[in-house]
């Protein structure tokens, strides 16, 4: 997608592999990331790694902990995300009902965006249930139709725009297991249209399940979803179809919201 871009703009592959290094850091949270792990992730060699890091973190956008060697973001991150949550962020507008989600069911709730090709998420709000899944938190990415609430996001994405997806991404059984093939994925979409919520039964941490569902800007875009997770046992059949319609009952009200504040 990117590459007509490199060939023609000086100094694009130089930012984009910066840019791919930054979105790494940032996923790693408060813990970091070690360079080795950053260099086998953005696919890049070690020395090229330890270059663009230390580049990035004079310009304050990366930090370096001397003790555990270890990479995190840095302080101008945090003072330019402020000047842009002002457009960009609908966390204010939307922890109360995250919130809302996980009292009512009990399990840990999460609102994610889309970014790109991929989630982030954004608020991470714990149910009261003893027993949590721990496979996401804020900062945490991932491909669309990965976890639940990218493919929640994916599942009403226009069909082009799906098919030009898998055309990017053709590696995604190799990189996530044999149940993200495309033909899978592509039944999984299938489901989700019709059931309104997408079930994740375990594929990325064995039991751990989650749900998602898309949340959509005032156009009718799936930008943003929300998802709950938490262990096997909790989301079984009985339960499941309950847990989806207080699952889309909330993401319905922060649609509505969000239309209404923009």
């Amino acid at each position: 997608m990117d590459a007509p871009l490199n060939r023609t703009v000086p100094g694009a592959q130089s930012v984009a592999r910066a840019a791919r290094l930054l979105r790494l850091v940032t996923s790693g949270g408060a813990e970091g990331m070690a360079v080795a792990e950053l260099a086998r992730r953005a696919e890049l060699t070690r020395p090229t790694t330890h270059r663009l890091l230390t580049a990035l973190r004079h310009e304050g956008l990366v930090d370096h902990d001397e003790k555990t060697g270890r990479w995190m973001p840095g302080p101008e991150l945090f003072l330019m995300g402020t000047v842009a949550a002002s457009r960009y962020d609908i966390t204010a507008v939307a922890r109360d009902i995250v919130r809302s989600l996980a009292v009512r069911t009990e399990e840990s709730a999460f609102l994610s965006v889309r970014r790109g090709d991929e989630t982030v998420c954004l608020l991470r709000e714990e149910g009261s249930f003893p027993i949590r899944s721990f496979v996401l938190s804020e900062g945490v990415r991932f491909p669309l139709g990965v976890a639940s609430a990218g493919l929640a996001i994916l599942s009403f994405l226009p069909r082009h725009d799906v098919d030009a997806y898998f055309e990017r991404h053709p590696h995604l059984a190799t990189e996530w297991g044999a149940s993200h093939s495309e033909p899978r994925l592509r039944a999984r979409l299938r489901e989700t249209q019709e059931r309104g919520y997408a079930v994740n039964p375990g594929l990325i941490v064995e039991g751990s399940y989650g749900i998602g569902a898309a949340v959509f800007t005032r156009e009718g875009h799936p930008q943003w979803a929300l998802s709950l997770t938490g262990v096997q046992f909790r989301f079984g059949a009985e339960r499941l179809p309950e847990l989806g319609r207080t699952l889309l009952a909330h993401a319905h009200q922060l649609t509505t919201r969000i239309a209404a504040s923009r």
